[in-house]
């Protein structure tokens, strides 16, 4: 089943999430830096980190929104999907609330609420995207009906590149 949305021929869904997962996992590995080591530079990272990675999840959402409503009702495609955004929305609210502690806080310090939240975030987080995985890799949701090993390029270069890369055809002359 192919995705509503895509840019250069590849569902946008998938290219947006890295951002808003690479940046909430980052956050929680700052929290963990600035309780070993007590310096509170990594704190004030932490939190840009939670800001960018919320908001980038948020826009992630509206295009995973937009291809789970193209999925098939009934199916376990839809149910699954289900899970995986609503499970989004929880790891959203948890480092939004977290962000929240924080920004009340001297210098962004985190306390032990705003840490659990975090930490709470990425576990779900991770849960979430093995959901993901199990969309794509299993039941084929955002996977282009011709897609293969073989399959030509999204950009429909394959097509160019055979006919610039023949050798010509030379007919012997009698």
């Amino acid at each position: 089943m192919e995705s509503k949305v895509k840019a250069l021929g590849h569902p946008v869904h998938p290219m947006l999430i890295v951002f808003p997962l690479g940046l909430l996992a980052t956050a929680v590995i700052f929290d963990i830096l600035e309780l070993i080591t007590g310096n509170g530079d990594f704190s004030i990272a932490a939190a840009y980190a939670i800001a960018a990675g919320v908001i980038g999840g948020l826009v992630a959402a509206v295009f995973g929104l937009l291809d789970w409503l193209a999925i098939p009702t009934g199916t376990r495609a839809r149910r699954l999907g289900l899970w995986h955004g609503g499970g989004n929305v929880v790891v959203v609210l948890l480092f939004a609330i977290s962000w929240l502690i924080r920004a009340n806080a001297d210098a962004w310090d985190p306390n032990a609420a705003a840490l659990v939240l975090s930490f709470a975030g990425v576990a779900v987080a991770g849960v979430t995207g093995w959901l993901g995985g199990e969309l794509v890799n299993r039941l084929g949701v955002g996977v282009d009906d011709g897609a293969g090993l073989d399959a030509p390029s999204s950009l429909g270069w394959q097509k160019r590149e055979r006919r610039t890369m023949r050798r010509p055809h030379i007919r012997p002359t009698a």
